[in-house]
């Protein structure tokens, strides 16, 4: 899934998230250090961008810091040029979105914050669970904030030009919130696409919507105490018009013969009117009025579907991906203590259910070829340990999965 400029606040929950799958979907990672090296294109881009970022208000004293140390980085290009185009289904998203190591983490930020979130619902009108969700998607609760310069990423980006103008209106902003004294060059670090801090604003986004919580005249999304991150989170939700108390999405059953045609967010109808149409929640019970509702179905009638909301249409504000808004939302009910999905998913593409993935993962690396995890999320880890299994048993390597490699395992 690409870092793409969709009304987006956040920019690496999607990157984060595909990457570390397949399998130990749900486990963190290290940061990649990225190195600057010499180039003269670079040297003289920076050097004709200087007068127009002057132009947009920003001071010679300001840009001739923030690019003191600043420097041309091949690792982001490698990243932006590379970016694997992620379709994974909403089953496997979620088993890394809602993963146990998740929900049991996010829990036990939710009580070691209590306090600051109550205020922070007081002042925004968020629920904590929501806040606290959204930091576990996007940076793991703070534990992948990321250590790259904004500043010489950004650059870079800008620079090599395949969205120029997007990256440099981010680096024009990104120099206008070091002139504010929000934070340092140096401590100014974030993904390499300057997503930035405990819940990854892009600079556009920090400058319109960070708040100083903390009262101590900075905006500070970068250092180990979230707690302006997460008032920044609420205080956007809020202005993207959150409701309070009503619900992202509820998880539906469909009756026989659901006409497809009716599914889908152009679609919205009252929760009575669904009902009427034979909806009803998973315990057999009518929907209650959250207002204008849509019915999803990811991953078609034999998978789960959901009955979505206002709220929902808020949280895809920061990423319209429809896997990214239910990871969200179904994060927080999971964090509120709600069960997780009911429905059963169909099976995969090499006809396999997530228990038959989980059994291939456990039978290749008990065999010695592991797979890094037993989660049932098929990727890069799993697919190199097929592959050399292949290898080593004369069969043409694909580095695919099969229910017949799972056979030859037993």
């Amino acid at each position: 899934m690409r870092y793409t400029r969709r009304n987006v606040l956040f920019g690496a929950a999607a990157l984060t998230i595909a990457a570390c799958a397949g399998g130990g979907g749900g486990s963190r990672r290290a940061d990649v250090v990225m190195q600057a090296v010499p180039n003269p294109g670079y040297d003289a881009w920076v050097a004709g961008f200087r007068s127009r970022a002057l132009a947009q208000g920003v001071t010679p004293a300001t840009f001739d810091r923030a690019f003191r140390n600043a420097g041309y980085l091949p690792g982001v290009i490698e990243r932006d040029r590379n970016q694997t185009e992620f379709t994974r289904s909403l089953e496997d998203y979620l088993v890394i979105a809602a993963s146990e190591e998740r929900v049991g983490e996010g829990r036990a930020k939710l009580r070691q914050h209590g306090p600051l979130l109550a205020e922070i619902e007081t002042r925004y009108g968020v629920e904590p669970e929501v806040v606290v969700a959204v930091w576990g998607m996007e940076s793991f609760y703070g534990d992948r904030r990321g250590n790259v310069p904004v500043v010489s990423a950004l650059s870079t980006l800008a620079y090599e030009g395949r969205r120029g103008s997007f990256f440099e209106q981010q680096l024009v902003a990104a120099l206008l919130i070091l002139q504010n004294g929000d934070v340092s060059p140096e401590a100014m670090t974030g993904s390499w696409a300057g997503a930035m801090g405990h819940t990854q604003f892009i600079p556009t986004s920090y400058r319109a919507y960070a708040v100083d919580f903390g009262g101590d005249g900075h905006r500070d999304i970068w250092s180990d105490d979230p707690t302006d991150a997460l008032a920044s989170t609420a205080a956007y939700l809020r202005r993207a018009g959150w409701t309070r108390g009503q619900p992202w999405g509820v998880e539906v059953r469909l009756p026989p013969g659901f006409n497809t045609a009716l599914t889908g967010r152009g679609t919205t109808r009252s929760p009575s009117a669904w009902a009427a149409a034979g909806v009803r929640d998973m315990s057999g019970r009518v929907v209650p009025d959250y207002g204008p509702a849509s019915i999803l179905i990811p991953q078609g009638l034999q998978g789960p579907a959901f009955m979505v909301f206002h709220n929902f249409t808020v949280i895809s504000r920061y990423n319209n991906a429809e896997s990214y808004v239910i990871g969200v939302g179904h994060l927080s009910d999971r964090l509120a203590g709600k069960p997780p999905i009911q429905a059963s998913f169909p099976p995969d593409r090499y006809g396999m259910s997530i228990e038959d993935r989980k059994e291939l993962q456990r039978r290749l690396t008990a065999a010695g070829y592991d797979t890094q995890g037993t989660d049932g999320v098929i990727g890069p880890n799993t697919n190199a340990a097929i592959a050399a299994y292949q290898q080593a048993h004369g069969l043409t390597v694909t580095g695919e999965p099969s229910l017949g490699l799972l056979e030859d395992l037993s």
